[in-house]
C-alpha cells in the first residue's frame, strides 16, 4: 500500500508553496474592505474557514484507497463552491482553486480519474459563472459584451485546465520514468556486484585448482625425490644424484607452472597487442611446454570488437591448457575465422578424449561455455574416448557492429 503524499514526501513541493500564496491572497481579499457592497463577502468567516481547510487538505493527499480519494475530492469541490458562491470578490479568484483541484487530482488519480475531475471542474465553473449573469435591464450592447467576456473566460479557463492536465501528466510521466530508471540502475548495480562476486569466487576456485593440479603435484613429486635422495646420499651417491637431478627438473616445472598461472591471471591480455599476436604467443608457449606446434589458421576478414576479443582469447587459452593437462595429444589444430554475420572458432586435438556425457561440468569447460553464452553465441564440444576432442564456438557478429 502506497504512502499518502505529505509535505515531507511531496513530489513537487513548490506547488504547495504556490497554493499557499494564492490562498493567502484570497483570504486577504476577504478581509480587506470592499469598495462596493456588491462585491463584499456574504459570509467572510465561512469563506476564510473554507479557504484555510482547503489549504490544509493539500498537506495530505490520499493515494491508496479509492473511496477515500473520491471523498477527498468531493470535499474539495464543496469547499470551492462555498468560496465561489459566498466569497464575494474572492469568487473572482475561484478558478485558481479549480486549477489546484486538477493539480491534486493528477497526484492521486490515474488518467481516467484525472480526466473526470478536469471535466467536472469545467462544468462547475460554467455553473458558477452562470449565477453571475448581468441583469436584463442592461442595454443589449452591454449584455452582448458581458456574454462575449464570459465566453472568452470559459474558453480561456478550459484551455488552462487542459494545459495543467497535460503538463502534470508529462511531469509525472517523466518522474515515473526517472524512478523506474533509478530502480533499474539499482538492480543493475546489484547484479553487477553479484557477478563480480561470482567471478571472484570462480577465479579463486580456478587458482586453487591450478595449484592443486599442477603446482601441488609437482611439489609433492619434488618432495619424494628429495627424500629418496637424502636416504641414498650416504650409501649410493650416484643414485642420489639421479634423484636430485629429477628433483631439479620438477622444481623447474613447478616454477613454470607458477609463471603460467600468473600469466593466465593477467586482467588485460590484449592491452598492448592484437588478437592475432596474442594467439601467436599462446602457440609459442604451448610449443615450449609440450613440444607440439599447433596448426593455426586465422582468417579475420572482419574486425573483431575488443569486447569479443578478450573472451575468445580466454577460450583459446583454456583450450590449450586442457590439452596440455589431459589430452596427451600429438596434433592440435586451431581455426579462427569471421564473416559478416559471425565469428567461428574451432580447436581440436587427436588426444585421448573423454565421454562428453560424463565430463562437461569441469571448471575449464564451464568457463568457456559461460564466456560464449555471455556473447550470445553457441558452444559445442565433440569428443569420445581415444578419439580426440573438438570445441566449436559460434558467436554472432551483427549485434557487436557499431
Amino acid at each position: 500500500m502506497s504512502r499518502p503524499i505529505q509535505i515531507n514526501n511531496h513530489p513537487f513541493r513548490f506547488l504547495l508553496y504556490l497554493e499557499w500564496i494564492l490562498l493567502v491572497f484570497s483570504v486577504l481579499m476577504v478581509i480587506l474592505p470592499s469598495p462596493s457592497p456588491k462585491f463584499a463577502a456574504k459570509f467572510p468567516e465561512l469563506t476564510i474557514c473554507s479557504l484555510a481547510f482547503f489549504g490544509l487538505m493539500g498537506l495530505r493527499l490520499p493515494t491508496s484507497n479509492q473511496f477515500g480519494k473520491i471523498i477527498y475530492t468531493a470535499t474539495e469541490v464543496f469547499l470551492i463552491l462555498i468560496t465561489g458562491f459566498l466569497g464575494g470578490r474572492t469568487a473572482r479568484l475561484f478558478p485558481f482553486l479549480y486549477l489546484m483541484l486538477v493539480t491534486r487530482s493528477c497526484l492521486i488519480f490515474q488518467l481516467p480519474g484525472r480526466l473526470t475531475v478536469t471535466f467536472s471542474s469545467f462544468v462547475l465553473f460554467l455553473m458558477t459563472l452562470k449565477t453571475r449573469w448581468m441583469p436584463n435591464r442592461l442595454t443589449p450592447i452591454v449584455q452582448e459584451r458581458f456574454r462575449f467576456f464570459s465566453f472568452s473566460l470559459s474558453v480561456l479557463f478550459g484551455l488552462s485546465l487542459v494545459f495543467v492536465l497535460l503538463l502534470m501528466n508529462a511531469v509525472l510521466s517523466e518522474r515515473q520514468s526517472r524512478e523506474k530508471l533509478g530502480i533499474a540502475n539499482d538492480k543493475l548495480r546489484q547484479y553487477a556486484l553479484k557477478i563480480e562476486t561470482q567471478a571472484t569466487l570462480e577465479e579463486r576456485n580456478r587458482i586453487a585448482r591450478e595449484i592443486h593440479d599442477s603446482l601441488g603435484h609437482s611439489l609433492t613429486a619434488l618432495n619424494l625425490q628429495l627424500e629418496t635422495a637424502l636416504k641414498l646420499s650416504k650409501s649410493d651417491i650416484p643414485r642420489a644424484m639421479t634423484f636430485l637431478t629429477r628433483a631439479k627438473e620438477l622444481g623447474s616445472k613447478a616454477l613454470q607452472d607458477v609463471r603460467n598461472s600468473v600469466s593466465t591471471m593477467r586482467s588485460h591480455p590484449l592491452q598492448s597487442q592484437s588478437l592475432e599476436q596474442a594467439i601467436g604467443i599462446l602457440i609459442e608457449d604451448f610449443q615450449r611446454a609440450n613440444g607440439i606446434l599447433p596448426s593455426c589458421l586465422v582468417s579475420l576478414e572482419y574486425a573483431i570488437p575488443t569486447e569479443m576479443s578478450i573472451p575468445i582469447y580466454r577460450i583459446i587459452q583454456e583450450s590449450f591448457t586442457n590439452i596440455s593437462k589431459y589430452a596427451q595429444a600429438s596434433l592440435v589444430q586451431l581455426e579462427l575465422s569471421t564473416t559478416d554475420k559471425a565469428v567461428k572458432l574451432i580447436v581440436q586435438d587427436n588426444g585421448r578424449g573423454f565421454d562428453v556425457t560424463q565430463n562437461t561440468t569441469g571448471f575449464g569447460l564451464q568457463s568457456m561455455r559461460d564466456r560464449t553464452l555471455a556473447l550470445g553465441g553457441a558452444f559445442t564440444i565433440k569428443s569420445a574416448q581415444n578419439s580426440g576432442c573438438q570445441i566449436i564456438v559460434d558467436i554472432p557478429l551483427a549485434r557487436w557492429k557499431t
